[in-house]
């Protein structure tokens, strides 16, 4: 499907100390929080603000920490949650903003607070489901996969933001799968994400199967895309087809080798979902991560440039090219969700089945205006760059590891140096 990775050539390089900084501003910087339990629910109702109803599906173990629910680590089967967040008047916010409480319970004025958090069981959460996708008018499901470096409350809270922001007229789900939410636990997430394949997979099934759901939809973001694939591959050679109620893929800076993506969805057959690419190839995260595992990433590839260009066109791959779109996130790795245009495009056209008719998916004029006016080190030189842009270390774990992050990004430095 994708060829030969080498002959992508290499995305653009980032000079070293700026990589390095970027790396560093994005997982050190920002909204630093030193406490969990942000999601006791709140009893306040404020004037203005939005409510996101959400299924989660979770292979996490379910922990009695107040306001935490689920923890990083595996659970030997998966739970479920229906979960309610409240979102601050759009007069209090920037969309594509996560607006995390200063202070525990959190004010519904300012912050995004949960306003209900009830565990359930898998018949109730079926039952929840079937209740929720007959009163939407398109009986449309978004399953949305995180990335690396995420606790439970930055899933939840991340894909509120998107439903809220994007205005999808969707019923959510979120598969939640069991990371650490560390930068220092790269290779835990990797092995969770493996871990958390099959759960995945079932949870598709079982959406597909409601006779009222008439589509679902999957929306992965960089580590959850291998995830998301794995599980699509795997349906596919047990069942000899892929769901055909499963009909739109959206990878969203997939950190995945290109090599290994090809694979898997050629594995998934001719019978395949719809499938959007959202990629940058000024990503600094897929960036540190190529040059950890050795290959091109799929969300870092130019999709302007031979073989690559011809290659998506003949399978079918649409892209949005985001490359030249101004990021508030430093590393350029959560545009998709942090953009007001990229993230409402999500929802006002690509899940409305509207086309895509060339590999910038129609945003043109959009990036005119927008434009800039070692193995045994993988576990934690990687975890440093590819984190997710909501998730962001505690002023604990950096006094802890200070000196081990000073001299990790010295090493980042060193790998980011012309070979």
């Amino acid at each position: 499907m994708l060829g030969n990775a080498a002959r992508y050539g290499k995305p653009r390089p980032v000079a070293p100390k700026i990589g390095l900084a970027l790396a560093l501003a994005a997982c050190l910087g920002g909204c630093a929080r030193d406490m969990e339990g942000f999601l006791t629910p709140v009893a306040a109702s404020v004037p203005g603000t939005s409510h996101v109803d959400l299924l989660v599906v979770t292979t996490r173990l379910p922990t009695k920490a107040p306001g935490v629910l689920f923890s990083g680590a595996r659970a030997p089967k998966a739970s479920f949650a229906d979960i309610t967040i409240s979102i601050p008047p759009d007069s209090n916010r920037q969309i594509g903003e996560v607006q995390w409480p200063r202070t525990q319970p959190g004010n519904p004025l300012t912050d995004f607070v949960a306003v209900r958090t009830d565990i359930v069981d898998r018949d109730t959460a079926i039952r929840h489901l079937h209740e929720s996708i007959v009163r939407t008018h398109r009986r449309h499901v978004l399953l949305f996969v995180h990335g690396f470096n995420n606790k439970f409350d930055d899933a939840v809270f991340r894909f509120a933001q998107i439903i809220h922001d994007s205005n999808a007229q969707v019923t959510p789900v979120l598969f939640t799968w069991p990371s650490r939410g560390s930068i220092l636990a790269y290779g835990y997430d990797r092995e969770s994400a493996n871990f958390s394949r099959t759960a995945l997979e079932d949870t598709l099934r079982f959406l597909a199967k409601d006779p009222d759901v008439q589509e679902v939809s999957i929306l992965a973001h960089s580590m959850g895309n291998w995830v998301a694939l794995e599980a699509l591959r795997q349906m596919a050679i047990r069942d000899g087809r892929i769901a055909p109620k499963i009909r739109n893929v959206l990878l969203a800076s997939p950190d995945v080798d290109v090599d290994n993506a090809r694979e898997q969805i050629n594995d998934m057959g001719p019978n395949r979902p719809r499938f959007v690419l959202f990629v940058a190839q000024n990503d600094h995260a897929l960036q540190v991560s190529q040059r950890i595992w050795g290959g091109p990433r799929l969300g870092a590839v130019n999709p302007d440039v031979e073989p690559m260009h011809s290659t998506l066109e003949q399978e079918r791959i649409k892209v949005v090219n985001m490359t030249d779109i101004k990021s508030s996130d430093p590393l350029n790795h959560g545009t998709f969700a942090q953009d007001p245009e990229i993230v409402q495009l999500i929802g006002t056209r690509i899940l409305q089945g509207q086309t895509i008719s060339d590999s910038r998916a129609g945003l043109g004029d959009l990036i005119i205006e927008r434009a800039t006016d070692a193995a045994t080190s993988v576990g934690t030189v990687a975890g440093l760059a590819v984190s997710a842009p909501v998730a962001v270390i505690d002023p604990a774990t950096r006094e802890h590891y200070g000196d081990q992050i000073n001299a990790l990004g010295e090493h980042i430095g060193d790998t980011m140096k012309p070979q």
